[in-house]
């Protein structure tokens, strides 16, 4: 019987659906504190899923999901920077 892979699976912290995780965008929080939109999948730190989707995008800026996720206060600009990386990647 051949072995099958098994697929890992993360949760959207903005819909909270189970998807693959090669479907959804990585944010990472470094040692330093910097977060950022981490398309490589492979940054350092530690991460939280979301939907490739642009209402989970703003459903993480509305209900400022970082804050919730990582345990502190992300700035505007880092909501901001994280919809326009998204936005750019997009267009």
């Amino acid at each position: 019987m051949p072995k099958t892979k098994k697929i890992p699976l993360r949760q959207c912290i903005a819909c909270r659906e189970l998807k693959e995780k090669r479907e959804m965008l990585r944010i990472v929080k470094t040692s330093e504190g910097k977060i950022f939109l981490d398309f490589s999948s492979k940054a350092a730190g530690r991460g939280a899923y979301i939907c490739d989707n642009p209402e989970c995008i703003k459903k993480l800026k509305k209900a400022r999901l970082i804050d919730k996720v990582f345990g502190c206060r992300a700035d505007d600009a880092v909501y901001a920077a994280i919809e326009e990386e998204y936005l750019g990647r997009k267009g």
